[in-house]
């Protein structure tokens, strides 16, 4: 049975959410230049959240999407079978724009170089950032860094970090599992 501890409970991950609005707001003034996209799955919950609590703030309404990159990805194709794709919602051009890209969880980087790679199929931005919840740091195999952070968490090469959302598994937390030995 894995081990799990929660490294983020639901206070700590609601200031999370308000420090990086802050500092979001702070970077891109009232947004009209600005463009947030949640790379499917994970990142859209969490762009969700973001664009929620930037609307309550006062920011006016900009343009949001959701982006999947399932068929850009260098492991579709897995031993496990393949990956199951889920729907890119983007119906606006990012041509010029500041994208702000957001994903739950950067490990790799794999994941933010296939969101690049689709996301050039809507224009060329002006700028693109990195906003994730948690940075897996020392664990990243490609020259990719997030310019906005939740937390960060150093793990073990056996250690998963699960981001949970209310909606979901009822309540915001995030976890940390690792296999007993």
């Amino acid at each position: 049975m894995p081990a799990q501890q929660i490294i983020h409970n639901a206070a700590r991950f609601a200031l999370t959410i308000e420090r990086l609005c802050r500092h979001l707001i702070e970077e891109h003034g009232d947004f009209s230049d600005t463009c947030i996209i949640g790379i499917q799955t994970g990142g859209v919950q969490l762009a969700a959240r973001i664009r929620q609590r930037l609307l309550e703030m006062g920011i006016n309404s900009f343009p949001y999407g959701k982006l999947d990159t399932t068929f850009y990805r260098d492991d579709f194709r897995t031993a496990k079978g393949p990956l199951t794709p889920h729907q890119t919602e983007i119906d606006f051009l990012v041509e010029d724009k500041r994208v702000i890209l957001v994903d739950d969880v950067l490990y790799s980087g794999r994941t933010t170089l296939s969101a690049l790679t689709a996301l050039n199929h809507y224009g060329r931005p002006a700028q693109v950032e990195l906003l994730v919840m948690v940075d897996r740091r020392f664990r990243r195999t490609l020259p990719i860094r997030a310019d906005y952070r939740g937390i960060s968490v150093d793990t073990l090469h056996d250690e998963y970090v699960d981001v949970q959302w209310a909606e979901q598994q009822g309540t915001d937390q995030i976890l940390l599992t690792s296999s007993e030995t």
